[in-house]
């Protein structure tokens, strides 16, 4: 693995509207190395600057429109109970997450909705390690030869991947997204902030309860669940104005004062 700055440059960083589209999958079931994962759902500081340049089943889609003061525009694609997210802005965009083995199909359907191709691509960050959240990444990464793969740094050496990925943690930017570090789940686990709308993409460190409200981790499938609450405490922190969970649906209401009620209540 590579030495890296903390700060790397972003070859494709820009300002307006942000548009979203998240791809659901199968639950979870184990990581590369056999690790369970996450099944269905269940239930600070912030980051500072990292910036580098950033087939399976058909999808349906639903549009979600996050409160307009955010300016972001959101089109779920829905294939089950994981979620992964294509981020976009201006020409350029980011993939959060890749599903399962198979998704690399569903995640170009989502580009082109956007009206972009893989060239669009470059960066793929990925919340943690288990298998249902990283199972595409050789497909994308091969389809997007021109993107960098990111993880955070304790979960790197569990990820397989065509391209040596890049371990980021606090005090990281990708696609002039903040990254929080939100072990638990994993030891490595990692969210993705923007700092400007609010969004928050949790990965399994939060989850989705009945539709539009919110759940904490899995314990049943949480690797150390005191590090996966003081996580939650730490997101709630954040200014969010909507939260996308790799399980359950996006919370796109009362997103920050359900999040200060999880974590109180924890």
């Amino acid at each position: 693995m590579p030495e890296i700055s903390r700060r790397v440059f972003l070859r494709r960083i820009g300002s307006s509207t942000i548009a979203v589209v998240t791809l659901g999958l199968v639950a979870c079931s184990s990581d590369v190395s056999g690790e369970p994962s996450t099944t269905v759902p269940a239930s600070t500081t912030t980051a500072a600057l990292i910036t580098p340049a950033s087939a399976g089943t058909a999808a349906t889609t639903g549009q979600t429109t996050v409160p307009p003061s955010t300016g972001l525009e959101v089109e779920r694609l829905s294939l089950g109970n994981v979620a992964a997210f294509i981020v976009a802005r201006d020409a350029a965009a980011a993939v959060i997450d890749t599903g399962n083995p198979g998704s690399a199909g569903s995640v170009e359907v989502g580009l082109t909705a956007l009206g972009l191709d893989w060239d669009a691509v470059g960066d793929v960050i990925l919340t943690h390690r288990h298998g249902d959240h990283v199972g595409s990444l050789t497909d994308i990464l091969t389809r997007a030869p021109g993107a960098l793969g990111y993880a955070g740094a304790l979960d790197l050496d569990r990820i397989s991947s065509p391209t040596p990925l890049v371990g980021v943690g606090d005090g990281d930017t990708v696609f002039g997204l903040q990254i929080v570090e939100t072990p638990g789940h994993t030891p490595g686990h990692i969210a993705v902030w923007d700092s400007i709308g609010g969004a928050l993409f949790a990965g399994d460190a939060l989850t989705g309860g009945a539709p539009g409200e919110l759940a904490g981790p899995n314990p049943g499938f949480t690797s150390d669940m005191a590090s996966a609450i003081e996580s939650v405490q730490k997101m709630a922190a954040l200014d969010v104005s909507a939260i996308y969970v790799g399980h359950g649906e996006p919370i796109v209401a009362d997103a920050a004062d359900q999040l200060s009620a999880l974590a109180a209540s924890l």
